[in-house]
């Protein structure tokens, strides 16, 4: 299966590591159903370990009717059939381990699906309605919601409460088959502390928190007031009380948390990096930003600043399984995301936004902390417009058909150009476009200027060199519109975000670059270097 390979930083190896991405539905089909299962990722576990990746993080792979790509859980003590068993994943971890990959896997604490044991018996009257939020509904009849507050999901003008026969009505911050669970009531936070030691005694070396500031809610569910401080049901002080006690839990297993917390004020994002909260969290400032010289400067420079005063070390992603892919998103007019603007027919410029995102692999990877590439951003894929009858995202619908959803960057993954479905094992569940082969793994693992050579090639220096990874950053001198900064050991990253070529600083010797320099050895536009000064 492949040689185990020498990590680094044993004791926290966290701080500096290179986390893959796996949604496991997408990634291979091991059985030719069309699903991608935890056999398929079996298979592919040598490809992953000549990537380089230090560690692997598994979007929810547990039982689900899939409302919601998952995060709509119905046992998390269990794997859903579609992609194996409780044996298969054991096996899965083990064998990533005996190659130096670690697992982490996704805990979903605000809500359940509507078919956990804990809803259905709330349904049927039983005491279990404490574990959720029930609620009488406003209105002469209680024909009103109990509350005005609005749907996670961007652009949704849909209520977050769905009456029951009985009148009750049951608050849900996503789609009606995720209600919220109660997490003022005791038993949910024993249940979670249980479900954290089980996987933790399957082996995995830490957990992905869902939505980790929405759990807490202001007990009398108040009206949203924008601006009311404090929020009734994001950033809730509460919050850390949970979470000192999740720390001790992985404490005692060397376990690790990184949180998914999208929060405006840095001061109130860094008390959940506390050293007796979570160890790090995800950095959505870099991921939104635009490519832009002075905006990701400041982005980094903010994300550093707001991460020191804890100790914890950054975060830095391009893409996930939520947001346009970096090719596309970087072709485009408006090189930024937001939720909000995603829209159908968007002009894109592919080959811009792959040398673009060749660039921003080698930044990002560059930084200090840690790193998350999403499954096929190693391969460069671009966004999949999909066909209006293949969209399967509940964002799509509940945005009346307007906003595209999110399936585009979860189209399976293309292993084998000349193979059926691109090799990716049976009929996908979402359709691959007619281009597909050409991004193949194997067509690109022959081609030493794929964008699967480069991120081996970068994955494989900032291994073995022992300047990357977790420790400080100095700006260097640079022209208008290029970064260019300092690592320890000589080490430096130049990026030319600038509209011409530019000279690069004095150096011994050129580590790796995202493209070739021009006749006279400048750094043309949109890309960027590794020196050793």
């Amino acid at each position: 299966m492949g040689q185990p390979r020498p990590a680094r930083n044993q004791s926290a190896w966290w701080r500096s590591a290179v986390i893959y991405q796996v949604y496991v539905r997408s990634f291979a089909d091991g059985d030719g159903d069309g699903t991608g299962d935890l056999a398929g990722v079996r298979a592919r576990l040598p490809y992953l370990a000549e990537l380089g990746v230090d560690a692997l993080w598994f979007n929810p792979w547990y039982l689900s009717p899939l409302a919601d790509g998952g995060y709509d859980v119905a046992d998390y003590r269990a794997i859903d059939p579609a992609f194996g068993t409780l044996a298969e994943a054991e096996k899965l971890i083990a064998e990533a381990r005996e190659l130096g990959i670690r697992t982490l896997v996704d805990i979903v604490p605000n809500h359940v699906s509507d078919q956990h044991p804990w809803f259905r018996a709330a349904l049927a009257g039983g005491p279990e309605r404490e574990l959720f939020h029930f609620r009488p509904g406003r209105g002469e009849h209680g024909e009103l919601p109990p509350n005005d507050w609005p749907s996670q999901f961007a652009g949704s003008a849909e209520p977050v409460w769905t009456r029951l026969p009985d009148g009750d009505w049951y608050l849900h911050l996503f789609t009606p088959e995720q209600p919220d669970l109660n997490w003022a009531h005791p038993a949910v936070r024993q249940e979670h502390e249980e479900i954290l030691r089980f996987w933790f005694e399957r082996g995995v070396a830490g957990v992905r928190i869902d939505s980790a500031a929405l759990l807490a809610k202001d007990p009398d569910l108040p009206d949203f007031v924008e601006g009311r401080d404090p929020n009734p049901y994001v950033d809730r002080d509460e919050l850390h009380d949970i979470y000192r006690s999740w720390r001790a839990v992985a404490d005692a297993y060397d376990g690790v948390f990184v949180g998914e917390v999208w929060l405006p004020d840095t001061e109130r994002f860094a008390r959940y990096l506390r050293p007796d909260e979570l160890h790090t969290a995800f950095n959505f400032s870099f991921l939104s930003c635009p490519w832009d010289a002075v905006r990701l400067r400041t982005s980094i420079d903010e994300t550093l600043a707001e991460h020191a005063p804890v100790g914890a070390p950054a975060t830095w992603v391009l893409c996930n399984h939520d947001v346009t892919r970096t090719v596309t998103r970087y072709g485009r007019t408006d090189t930024g995301f937001d939720f909000t603007a995603k829209a159908f027919g968007t002009p894109t410029d592919l080959a811009l936004g792959t040398r673009r995102a060749r660039a921003a692999a080698l930044l990002s990877l560059a930084l200090p902390g840690s790193v998350y590439v999403y499954q096929g951003e190693e391969l460069g894929l671009p966004e999949v417009e999909l066909p209006l009858e293949s969209i399967q995202d509940p964002m799509h619908f509940r945005s009346g058909g307007t906003d595209p959803g999110r399936d585009g960057c979860r189209v399976p993954l293309p292993w084998a150009a000349e193979a059926p479905y691109a090799g990716f094992g049976g009929d996908p569940w979402l359709p691959q476009p007619a281009g597909w082969p050409a991004h193949a793994a194997d067509r690109q693992s022959e081609d030493p200027a794929s964008m699967l050579s480069l991120y081996r090639g970068a994955l494989r220096i900032r291994r073995t060199e022992p300047g990357f990874g977790d420790g400080p950053l100095s700006w260097l001198p640079a022209p208008e519109g290029v970064l260019a900064f300092a690592r320890t050991d000589g080490l430096r990253c130049v990026v030319n975000l600038a509209d011409g070529p530019v000279e690069l600083p004095e150096h011994a010797e050129l580590l790796l670059g995202s493209g070739p320099l021009d006749a006279d050895g400048f750094l043309p536009p949109d890309t960027a270097v590794w020196l050793r000064a």
